[in-house]
């Protein structure tokens, strides 16, 4: 239902546009990893994974389940709460594997946050926690790298002014684009698997940002460890 509804909301609020490495292909029990600019950004993924035929469960935060309507809609739909800072974070990756060997695709955000940046700009993703990483290697499941920009002309800033880009998208309809990239098996230590995702994702979001008319996605591009 949730993809169902990104995919009607997001063309709402901006031109959406999606494209994909030669020959990608979507497998099932895959990990999506995507970097996290905005609240915007994870219906924006949604939507563009829905019209390559693909409909993913997300880790979030866990404090979104406390929202009554998409709380709801969250645990029925079998999307995974992510407790960070708690000692049920861990329950969370076991969650993840169990969707993953169901041939799930699973979508992870791997920064673990947002950036407080309070500008539009984009800019490349930060540091990657452990927790994808840990995922590849319980599960030998392949790693998706998904770039989106544009996100942040939607919603970014501070509550007033994330209420107030939310109310003015459908006039301005900002450029939104999502690259797939080419899936790839992370191998070597924790840190290495870690780099490495970081750098495809990195490259899928370079590729993104490269189709957003807006002179913003040009900025603050800097380079991935």
């Amino acid at each position: 239902m949730l993809s169902r509804i990104a995919d009607i909301l997001v063309p709402a609020v901006g031109r959406l546009s999606v494209t994909t490495d030669p020959g990608v292909a979507l497998a099932p029990g895959s990990i999506v990893a995507a970097n996290h600019t905005s609240l915007a950004d994870p219906a924006i993924v949604v939507a563009a994974l829905r019209r390559l035929g693909a409909e993913p469960v997300i880790m979030a935060a866990a404090g979104l389940w406390r929202v009554p309507v998409l709380g709801r809609a969250l645990a029925r739909e079998g999307h995974i709460p992510v407790f960070r800072g708690d000692r049920r974070a861990a329950a969370a990756l076991d969650t993840a594997a169990e969707a993953l060997e169901r041939g799930r695709l699973v979508l992870i955000y791997a920064e673990g946050g947002l950036p407080r940046r309070k500008d539009v700009a984009e800019e490349a993703p930060g540091s990657f926690r452990s927790g994808l990483a840990r995922l590849a290697e319980r599960t030998g499941a392949p790693v998706i790298p998904v770039g989106q920009a544009g996100a942040r002309r939607i919603t970014s800033g501070n509550p007033v002014k994330q209420l107030a880009g939310l109310a003015t998208a459908p006039l301005r309809r900002p450029d939104l684009h999502v690259h797939v990239g080419t899936p790839l098996e992370l191998t070597g230590t924790r840190a290495a698997r870690t780099a490495r995702a970081r750098t495809a994702v990195t490259t899928a979001w370079r590729t993104a940002a490269a189709h957003l008319r807006e002179p913003a996605a040009l900025l603050h591009t800097t380079p991935a460890a």
